[in-house]
């Protein structure tokens, strides 16, 4: 992680922790940066969610993009694939959207996307820290005409649509779906998109008031999903989280079908079809055992990267791999967006069951979920020092996998994005990690004082 930004851009309470001033500074120097790379005024998009903040924070990015002499195109409430997506269709610079993703909305963010539709680089980032933090470079202040210029994009949402739906080769007519936007950014696009498909859809949580993106809804509250399902008798629900890079399902009888189990659907499908490059996913180092134990039976390569989708997609890009993702619903399509895409995640998924005229219960049973208990401890920055240097805390965790043997595993990380320290115990019989798990988080968070 950075000094300013973690694994997801720059994130934290807006308005306090992250203040317009950070907004505005960040705006200045990504202007200055991205305008020495690319030789040019640089084009620089901005989509949003639906948080009370991002107004605010737009305005402050608008303002350090343009008074460095960048043009700014305003997106609006979009998903952060979609500024993903229309950075290479309108031939910009850069795109940055503004959300905290699935944190509650006192929280929002700032991500860099390069012209290629990729997450900013580690050392373009590092550049931006060292004049927002150092003063290492000043930016320009131009006058006049050099002045940067904002427009609007009215289309953007449309555009984003349509390309999501040209990925699906047929049509999906027939299927009821239920559809959870998280009163985030899906809301401006979910009904659309999947009525054009031919899918009936029945939409919750769609209707944001600045407040309410997250809260006891979406990718991270699944319940009232589930439940959807059932009383409307639905094929299956999806469920986003606030800025719509997530997907996570549901099946006909309402359980849960996570991040892994989709990956496994849709390894299994290319596989069949001939069509996994490379016959391999890239996933983290978080994914379910049981995902490595489908793999191993289905010929399936693996590639464990670090947590965090710009990691899995570092792993496939050096690898030249098409299909990653996490077990939190990040899935990347390569061939398709450059980032993880909850809305071409789930209209992809409803591609494959009607090729098979399955079930989502059926086809996501290829894949036994192994039972996982994650314990979260808080941690501000300097107990995530000490958490890394610790050498008693490595014994306690490779004491812990000792007793779990082959048929589990413990993985304690730190966060990149929120002020904790991970504990996850994963292995066959439940009651047996769950004991594991809270006496090793006791003891570690014994050694974080």
């Amino acid at each position: 992680m950075g000094r300013l930004f973690g694994t997801d851009g720059a994130r934290g309470v807006a308005n306090t922790e992250l203040t317009c001033e950070t907004a505005i500074q960040i705006g200045r120097a990504a202007a200055m940066v991205l305008a020495e790379a690319s030789h040019h005024k640089p084009l620089i998009l901005i989509g949003k969610d639906t948080r009370v903040s991002s107004d605010m924070l737009e305005a402050a990015m608008v303002a350090g993009l343009t008074s460095v002499g960048a043009d700014v195109q305003l997106l609006g409430v979009v998903p952060t694939p979609a500024v993903a997506y229309l950075v290479r269709k309108y031939k910009a610079d850069a795109g940055v959207m503004i959300s905290a993703s699935h944190n509650p909305c006192e929280y929002n963010g700032i991500k860099l996307f390069n012209g290629e539709g990729f997450k900013l680089s580690d050392s373009l980032e590092e550049q931006i820290e060292a004049i927002v933090l150092d003063g290492a470079e000043q930016p320009p202040r131009p006058i006049g005409g050099d002045i940067g210029h904002v427009s609007t994009a009215k289309s953007a949402a449309e555009d984003y649509i349509r390309f999501v739906a040209s990925t699906i080769d047929q049509s999906l007519f027939g299927m009821k779906v239920a559809l959870d936007c998280a009163n985030g950014s899906a809301s401006y696009t979910a009904k659309k998109l999947f009525t054009t498909l031919g899918a009936d859809v029945i939409m919750i949580h769609d209707q944001p008031d600045g407040v309410n993106i997250n809260d006891k809804c979406g990718s991270t509250h699944m319940e009232s999903l589930m439940e959807t399902v059932k009383r409307f008798h639905c094929h299956l629900g999806l469920a986003f989280d606030g800025d719509a890079d997530r997907c996570l399902a549901v099946d006909e009888k309402g359980e849960l079908v996570d991040g892994d189990k989709i990956m496994a659907v849709f390894a299994d499908q290319f596989m069949q079809e001939g069509t996994l490059k490379n016959d391999t996913v890239v996933v983290t180092v978080m994914s379910n055992l049981g995902f490595f134990r489908f793999c191993e039976e289905k010929g399936v390569k693996t590639v464990a990267a670090k947590v965090g989708d710009r990691y899995v997609l570092e792993q496939m890009l050096a690898g030249g791999h098409r299909l990653g993702g996490e077990q939190s619903g990040h899935i990347i399509f390569l061939d398709h967006n450059t980032t993880g895409d909850g809305q071409l995640t789930g209209a992809q998924l409803l591609n494959v069951l009607k090729k098979r005229g399955e079930s989502l219960s059926k086809t996501a049973s290829v894949m036994e979920r192994y039972p996982q208990v994650m314990v979260n401890l808080r941690a501000d920055s300097e107990q995530k020092k000490q958490f890394e240097t610790d050498q008693k805390i490595r014994i306690l965790v490779e004491e812990a996998e000792q007793k779990l043997g082959r048929d589990g595993r413990v993985l304690v990380r730190v966060s990149g994005t929120e002020p904790l320290v991970r504990v996850m115990v994963e292995g066959k019989d439940f009651d047996t990690i769950n004991t594991l798990a809270v006496q090793l988080a006791k003891d570690i968070e014994a050694r974080l004082v």
